[in-house]
């Protein structure tokens, strides 16, 4: 299919060229590639309708569904930047990420995991989130996906008769003033500070990574794409949504992920294209009713997003019976910057996340910023047309990943082999990845410090046979009493649930190094499942 540089222009491309094939199917909903592009204009018209303007920020803390991709693409129709938000975030994690955005709505999904969204944001705003001089003065709708309307929420069907109050020819005329280098998202991502950071990306540069990984993936109309990954995530939105869309493939979103029900789809819609994280393909490798599902469809993966065992590709191919394998690398500001090699040998594939895809430059350098030879660890370096534009409103953060020969600092330890192959062997922050989420311990740390037992605190990674890592919290206490249920309890009220410490040990005090810092390196050494940062 022709290629296209903007979303609309990819809705557009498919609504005229496949118009009755099936674009999305979601349980009993089902939507062809014309009755995508309609909905999206729908969700259009009842943005307009709430106030919401090109270049305005909406909020999306929904689930994978139907419902995310039509509110996703009707942002994007007529120049809305949406701001996709973690379903697992607390409400005070939302209202953080709400008020530096600015978003002037947000779409919710309440019941979602048996979660009352909308109650959990009003609390973390004092009980009214639309107050103009509250804690979100620019937020004036809170729209409920799945009910008619409470407390402040804005049922959903009421909100699509919004649209009915606009001409279609007020969405055209948005729909042409969007151009490649408009602002197709913001993608909030912590920092080793623990503050939120947005990720700005234009249309070019999310079109480009989606088109790049769909070129890699071999996606074509026929292909039924199963969405696991989060779809607010860049895996999930990206390489799963716009990519899908820019091949004009089926996708099938997965809002939760439970093994039996993902074998059941699989065999039932001759699922093609299943990209995960690797505890994913372990449970359904390990599943004891596999062999009674038919898993013959599956043709193509990525397990991505964590350190993939050495047995996992084979098992994979093997047992699941996938046909075509590979890895890839990318982060929040430059979502695919490597893809495994066509055809590449699993053992090989383990190892390393493949070469640059066209239009990056990778680099590996000293603590110096020398660059260094073929073989060697150092800093990770990216480079190119699909790198963020920078963080938004934060021009300092900007500067200081991106340097001024253009090139993004991503914290990432590697090197590249003879074949010009990335391997990711350690990381310069602190973050550490629990079930495919990045995780930063200070905003952990944050979090404990509030409490008013604790003195000071410093979390670390350690490993976790089906999560990859999780957190292990060392706590200084004061002269208040604590135990590691409650500090695990106040943590689990603030925090999503992977970012929860999952063991806790008192000290006395922390070891610093000669600056005053606490010296994480020397907490490592002293656990012995400690993950690599």
């Amino acid at each position: 299919m022709q290629t296209a540089s903007t979303i609309p222009a990819i809705l557009h491309r498919n609504a005229a060229q496949c118009p009755d094939a099936v674009a999305v199917a979601d349980d009993s909903i089902t939507l062809t590639h014309s009755q995508l592009l309609a909905a999206a204009r729908r969700i259009a018209g009842a943005y307009l309708d709430r106030g919401v303007a090109s270049g305005d920020r909406v909020g999306i803390w929904l689930p994978n569904s139907v419902e995310f991709i039509v509110s996703l693409l009707g942002a994007h129709l007529v120049g809305v930047v949406p701001v996709p938000l973690n379903t697992r975030y607390r409400g005070a994690e939302v209202r953080t990420i709400l008020q530096r955005s600015r978003a002037k709505l947000v779409v919710l999904a309440d019941g979602f995991l048996g979660t009352d969204y909308s109650t959990m944001l009003l609390e973390a705003c004092d009980g009214d989130a639309l107050d103009p001089a509250g804690a979100l003065p620019a937020l004036s709708t809170i729209v409920d996906t799945r009910s008619q309307g409470h407390h402040a929420t804005l049922g959903w069907s009421e909100f699509l008769r919004g649209a009915d109050r606009h001409a279609p020819s007020d969405i055209t005329a948005l729909i042409e003033t969007v151009t490649p280098d408009s602002l197709s998202d913001i993608l909030f991502t912590s920092g080793t500070t623990g503050i939120p950071k947005g990720v700005m990306s234009t249309h070019f540069q999310t079109t480009g990574v989606a088109a790049a990984w769909a070129h890699g993936a071999g996606l074509t109309p026929n292909d039924r794409y199963a969405t696991v990954n989060p779809y607010f995530h860049a895996f999930g939105y990206k390489a799963g949504i716009i990519a899908a869309l820019s091949a004009a493939c089926t996708i099938y979103p997965v809002a939760k992920f439970e093994p039996t029900e993902l074998l059941r789809l699989i065999d039932q819609e001759k699922i093609t294209v299943l990209p995960g994280v690797p505890t994913m393909f372990l449970s359904l490798i390990n599943h004891r009713d596999r062999a009674a599902y038919d898993l013959s469809s599956l043709r193509f993966s990525i397990a991505g997003a964590a350190s993939v065992p050495p047995s996992l590709f084979r098992d994979m191919r093997d047992v699941l019976g996938i046909d075509t394998i590979a890895q890839a690398y990318g982060l929040t500001e430059c979502v695919v910057a490597t893809q495994s090699r066509p055809n590449e040998n699993p053992e090989h594939m383990a190892t390393t996340t493949g070469p640059a895809i066209p239009g990056i430059e990778i680099c590996v350098v000293d603590n110096d910023g020398a660059e260094l030879p073929v073989g060697d660890d150092g800093e990770v370096l990216l480079r190119g047309r699909y790198v963020m534009v920078g963080y938004f409103e934060n021009p300092e953060a900007t500067q200081a990943a991106i340097d001024n020969a253009g090139w993004l600092h991503t914290g990432d330890v590697g090197h590249i082999d003879e074949h010009g192959c990335l391997t990711i062997t350690d990381r310069v922050k602190d973050m550490y990845i629990a079930g495919g989420f990045n995780v930063y311990p200070a905003e952990i740390e944050s979090v404990l410090h509030e409490h008013p037992s604790v003195h000071d605190c410093a979390v670390i990674g350690i490993d976790d046979p089906r999560l990859g890592a999780v957190g292990k919290a060392w706590i200084v206490t004061n002269s208040s009493p604590a135990n590691a249920d409650t500090l695990i309890a106040w943590c689990r009220e603030r925090l999503a649930n992977y970012k929860v410490p999952r063991e806790i040990e008192f000290v006395d005090d922390l070891p610093r190094n000669p600056s005053g810092k606490i010296a994480k390196r020397e907490l490592r050494e002293r656990t012995p499942h400690a993950s690599a940062d």
